[in-house]
């Protein structure tokens, strides 16, 4: 049978479908709508399983808060071009507004929750067939505090939420912490949430940098000593292009490998392990004040740290937790 103008259009209110999906639907069900509308749904699933392998890192990230509840969600796919339609940006935003009235804890809970008949999972499957990319929910994060704040960045790739341990935190206050996580990538909120293993690496990387520029300051001494310029000296190939040039002699060369070779073995077999230990635990101060949100520099305020200026705003407030998700490569 022939199918109208008004049918398809009926069918395309539905389900967002594409003016030929629709028809194509219609014309195989003889006009059934409901019988369209599943046809539809089972190209989603088809497409979304066609495309799992596809990576997804493009998207739509959203932050809300509601007092003590506060959630993150991004909705992935994989052009910046479908990011940016207006049906896809209203499924995130219908997601979130889910996420907020049912205080979803978990992207289970939410994925399972149904709206007319149809899964959350269900109705990303379908954003799958309309799109023709693969679509998820590619971060979930939610924090319960005594105040909660959220920050989202103009680009709808980068938010971040925070909570406190006080109540009635002024929402301007939350927003300026809320935009320091997402400027200055935090790994924790105190040294003392900091993962071992992370700390861990740190100090390795730490004590292995420590101990090379000492065997480097000993050879630089050792070259200086012997009347030769260390930077002509920092790398073989740097050596020999000098000698190219005409900077240094063959012999220069033979007797600067030779200093570098001998004075970087004695100092290495003899490098005193306490003082690397000392400026080791210095970097890694360093890098938990780079890298702990409440030991951070505060950005709006370089005289004082994330910490001293919640204490100052508010006596004894402190971050007790934070999430960010960037879309966007850190």
């Amino acid at each position: 049978m022939a199918v109208t103008m008004a049918e398809i259009t009926k069918l395309r209110n539905l389900t967002s479908a594409g003016l030929m999906d629709c028809k194509k639907a219609l014309a195989e069900t003889d006009g059934d709508i409901e019988a369209a509308v599943e046809i539809l749904r089972k190209k989603g699933q088809a497409v979304a399983a066609k495309r799992e392998d596809r990576q997804a890192s493009e998207g739509c990230v959203i932050a809300r808060t509601d007092g003590s509840f506060a959630a993150i969600l991004a909705l992935n796919c994989e052009t910046d071009f479908v990011a940016k339609n207006a049906g896809f940006t209203a499924l995130a935003n219908k997601l979130m507004d889910l996420a907020m009235a049912n205080k979803f804890k978990t992207v289970e809970e939410l994925k399972a929750f149904t709206v007319d008949g149809l899964t959350v999972a269900d109705l990303i499957t379908e954003e799958s067939g309309k799109t023709g990319e693969k679509t998820e929910i590619g971060a979930y994060e939610v924090i319960e505090a005594p105040t909660t704040a959220a920050y989202n960045h103009f680009n709808n790739k980068l938010a971040a939420i925070v909570g406190f341990n006080l109540e009635g935190v002024d929402a301007q206050i939350g927003r300026e912490i809320c935009m320091q996580i997402a400027s200055m990538n935090p790994v924790a909120v105190s040294r003392q949430d900091v993962p071992q293993a992370t700390i861990d690496q740190e100090i390795a990387v730490a004590v292995e940098k420590t101990k090379q520029e000492q065997v480097r300051k000993a050879v630089e001494a050792a070259l200086k000593k012997a009347g030769l310029n260390p930077n002509h000296f920092d790398s073989e190939d740097h050596i020999e292009s000098n000698i190219s040039k005409g900077w240094i002699t063959e012999e220069e060369a033979a007797k600067g490998r030779e200093i570098i070779k001998t004075t970087a073995e004695a100092k290495a077999a003899n490098l005193p392990e306490a003082m690397i230990q000392n400026i080791a635990n210095g970097r890694l101060n360093k890098f938990f004040k780079e890298s702990c949100l409440m030991e951070q520099e505060y950005v709006q305020d370089s005289k004082l740290t994330v910490g001293e200026f919640l204490d100052k705003t508010q006596k004894g407030l402190v971050a007790v937790n934070f999430k960010r998700v960037n879309l966007n490569q850190d």
